[in-house]
């Protein structure tokens, strides 16, 4: 039987996906936080804190946060993000780490100043829960941002059969396994349905062509290494064979160098108030 804390998750929890994490969150760092501003939350709950990816980002920006509040379920992305944290000097003395169901948390209500969730609900069986749960433990006029995929409007051009054979398993893998992999735009009605006021969405594009040639290999490149860091999980479970993604990886380098290449996706970016 599978342990709780050993919930499915596409990426898997290996070493070398737990670096991909800092270096994606990195990578997006600017364009998730440009409209984020926590500069008046003294105590923050980051739901998913994983490897602490987002957690050294939310420290270093915002001084003011007195203690970020992190939890996960899964052992290993919590000690891992404990190392991590325990070694930024900015970092000491604001944290607090817990391993804890984010669909049943153990926090008294009206706890928070405000919350933080990234790439997260994606990977929940139930975001709706969690969601009433962020929204029980934050106090009233508390802030809750949400950062989520919407992977419809992933486009890559020249057209690339094994690329899309892979993003399509990719995507119905995610949804077999509990996940969402289209539920940022879902956000302002889940927000709306379970109370939160003063909601707002926005969506954040990447759209790069010949206009932008070295931006545009950039985000190929990473869309690269994101993808294939579930070729294990898709091979082993029958989704893909090691030929096709090869194939995919073989198509994702060509249309990086292709002077003529288009690469698009968007994520939905949602910000809301308890009242």
């Amino acid at each position: 039987m599978t342990k709780k804390s050993d919930f499915p998750y596409l990426h898997g929890f290996t070493q070398v996906e737990q670096d991909r994490l800092r270096r994606q969150a990195r990578f997006a760092e600017y364009s998730v936080y440009q409209n984020i501003n926590f500069s008046e939350t003294a105590q923050l709950l980051e739901v998913g804190c994983g490897v602490g990816a987002q957690s050294e980002i939310l420290l270093r920006r915002f001084p003011n946060v007195e203690c970020l509040t992190g939890i996960d379920l899964n052992d290993r992305q919590l000690a891992t993000c404990e190392e991590y944290l325990s070694k930024i000097p900015y970092a000491a003395g604001r944290y607090h780490l817990e391993k804890m169901d984010a669909s049943q948390m153990r926090f008294k209500s009206k706890n928070f100043d405000g919350a933080f969730l990234c790439w997260v609900l994606e990977h929940m069986p139930d975001p709706s829960k969690v969601l009433s749960e962020v929204r029980r433990v934050l106090k009233p006029g508390a802030r809750i941002l949400v950062n989520e995929v919407m992977n419809s409007s992933f486009f890559l051009d020249p057209y690339s059969p094994h690329v899309w054979q892979f993003w399509m398993a990719f995507n119905d893998y995610q949804l077999e396994i509990g996940g969402d992999p289209f539920i940022g735009m879902k956000l302002g009605n889940l927000l709306l349905s379970l109370g939160f006021r003063e909601i707002e969405t926005r969506i954040i594009t990447w759209h790069y062509d010949n206009r932008q040639p070295a931006k545009r290999k950039e985000h190929i490149d990473e869309w690269t290494e994101l993808m294939l860091s579930a070729s294990d999980q898709l091979i082993q479970d029958g989704r893909l064979s090691k030929e096709t993604v090869q194939s995919a990886k073989e198509e994702l380098s060509s249309v990086s160098q292709n002077p003529n290449s288009v690469f698009h996706f968007s994520f939905m970016q949602a910000e809301a108030r308890v009242y």
